[in-house]
């Protein structure tokens, strides 16, 4: 039976750069794209990172008992939902996959999927640094959205909390304050 690593972490701690990476060092691994209610930017193509929907039809999913899990954040832009469905993208009896998320989500893969299925890679960087990181990346966009970094910044302090992990059974951390360390460390625990 297959395993799903759950990549997650604060905004801002490198997750989406050590997802990429281990893909590429791992290409074995399987991918699952989610669906978001956000607008899609102009250089994502739907399907690729996310499957673009609308608040409709994460309701209809529900209603057919396809969705895993979904969440839906309040941003300076208005509601986004991002959600997992069962659309058969996920066959754990062919092999092994690697998912970005959340703690929230990472929970509700271990009650749909067994917690023998799930194993969580959780990425964790000193908050000051990643403060620092996500004002740098926000800078590099055409209209940045300060707001909504400081907003992601304190929910991340709530949604990852110590006692959140500690209830969820995350006690391996990977510290990535030297991406390519981090990146070994993962992979070395990574079973293929």
């Amino acid at each position: 039976m297959g395993k799903i690593y759950c990549v997650m972490g604060k905004s801002a701690s490198g997750k989406d750069s050590l997802y990429r990476a281990i893909l590429q060092a791992r290409p074995s691994l399987r991918t699952y794209v989610m669906y978001t209610t956000r607008p899609r930017r102009e250089h994502e193509e739907d399907g690729t990172a996310y499957h673009f929907t609308d608040p409709e039809r994460i309701g209809a999913y529900a209603a057919e008992g396809r969705l895993i899990e979904s969440r839906t954040y309040d941003t300076v832009f208005g509601p986004w939902t991002y959600a997992t469905v069962d659309d058969g993208q996920i066959d754990l009896t062919c092999g092994d996959y690697l998912m970005p998320g959340t703690l929230e989500s990472y929970l509700h893969l271990k009650r749909y999927f067994g917690e023998e299925a799930l194993i969580p890679i959780y990425i964790e960087v000193e908050d000051g640094e990643r403060l620092i990181r996500a004002v740098r990346r926000e800078m590099e966009e055409p209209q940045p959205h300060y707001a909504e970094v400081c907003r992601r910044f304190l929910a991340d302090a709530e949604d990852f909390s110590e006692e959140k992990l500690l209830e969820a059974g995350i006690t391996r951390r990977y510290i990535n304050n030297d991406f390519d360390r981090c990146l070994q460390e993962i992979l070395a625990d990574i079973k293929l």
